[in-house]
């Protein structure tokens, strides 16, 4: 868009130039298309601020010299855009000199002694617009920086309070729920310890809690991880699945990591979401699938980030996983970046974690 309205401006300061060279009768040719390239040179003026500012002034001294008496508009705009851009000491440099070469260039042209009062008087007001131009660039580019600086300090005090939040939170899990949760998984690791030594049956029921204790305390401690981890701990990512995948190897499991594509710079979240995804993918198939061999995918796409994990578990069309809560929580980061989940047992057998990411990357 900034695109379109750039041209616009290019196009139209060209045709006033155009239009009031065109009031000179006795002028040479020349100066015509030096007024048309100092209207069209503006369009550049954003990417190339002090290349626009030189070419603007010299077609400025190059058709006050052919004999056009007409104001340096298109300089004055790229005086505006060079100076908005922060190039103070290039915009002081060519002003001076284009300030310097528009008395001579008039003089060039064989202007009368009227006509040369007329100019040096115009001269004067141009520096006053010079002036002008200037300090609206800078006076834009202040309040730019003022903008950016404080969106930055209200991201800042933004994160700063969820950060208090999430440790809030997990001091408050971690002093109700750890104690409770570790009282119970004692209390029924104790109970089947003493049945087995006293060679009495164990219930059904009690090795259930036995178990559920020991599943929750390792969720429990997984999650206050998670809370826990700030910006003092960087959070972990894509490039840490290496470390992920060899210590997935000492239990016996055979994985194996594919990258697919260029691999770039993504945002904190989508690393930190595909590496959970992974990490959560591997214990599931460490503790439950009964699997030999395990893929772990990542593909690069210039809109998204793949993650797949396959195992060859015993997961099967007949015989599907019961959706726990590693799963609903892979689910719920990935929706949470407006992502997809897909799971499910293969048909020849084994479970496939699928998940896409999108990726939204700053200009």
């Amino acid at each position: 868009m900034s695109g379109v309205r750039d041209w616009a401006v290019a196009l139209g300061v060209a045709v006033i130039l155009l239009v009031a060279g065109l009031s000179d009768q006795e002028v040479a040719p020349v100066g015509y298309p030096l007024l048309v390239l100092g209207g069209l040179a503006l369009a550049a003026r954003r990417r190339f601020p002090v290349g626009v500012l030189v070419v603007t002034g010299l077609c400025a001294v190059g058709y006050q010299a052919a004999g056009f008496d007409v104001f340096a508009v298109a300089y004055l705009i790229a005086v505006y855009g060079a100076v908005r851009a922060g190039r103070h000491v290039a915009t002081v440099a060519v002003s001076l000199l284009v300030l310097a070469g528009l008395p001579l260039a008039a003089l060039a042209s064989g202007m009368d002694g009227a006509g040369a009062a007329l100019t040096h008087a115009r001269d004067v007001l141009q520096l006053a617009w010079l002036i002008a131009a200037g300090a609206a660039g800078e006076a834009l580019r202040q309040a730019e920086r003022r903008a950016e600086e404080a969106e930055r300090t209200r991201e800042e005090v933004a994160r700063r309070r969820a950060d208090e939040e999430r440790l809030h939170l997990a001091r408050e899990l971690h002093d109700s729920l750890t104690h409770q949760i570790s009282v119970i998984k004692v209390q029924a690791e104790a109970a089947v310890h003493l049945a087995h030594k006293r060679g009495e049956p164990v219930d059904d029921a009690m090795l259930a809690i036995r178990d559920a204790g020991r599943e929750a305390a390792r969720e429990l401690r997984a999650t206050l991880e998670a809370l826990r981890d700030d910006e003092g701990t960087p959070p972990h990512g894509i490039g840490h699945l290496p470390d992920l995948v060899r210590q997935a190897r000492t239990t016996g499991l055979d994985v194996t990591l594919q990258i697919d594509g260029e691999p770039s710079e993504l945002p904190s979240a989508v690393e930190r979401t595909a590496f959970r995804i992974v990490q959560e993918s591997l214990t599931n198939v460490t503790r439950h699938a009964a699997a030999t061999t395990t893929t772990v995918r990542i593909g690069y796409r210039p809109d998204a980030v793949t993650v797949r994990v396959d195992d060859d578990g015993r997961a099967g069309p007949e015989s599907p996983p019961v959706p726990g809560v590693g799963l609903l929580g892979m689910r719920e980061r990935v929706t949470a970046l407006g992502g997809t989940l897909r799971t499910g047992a293969r048909g020849d057998g084994g479970f496939t974690v699928q998940a896409e990411l999108p990726v939204v990357r700053r200009a």
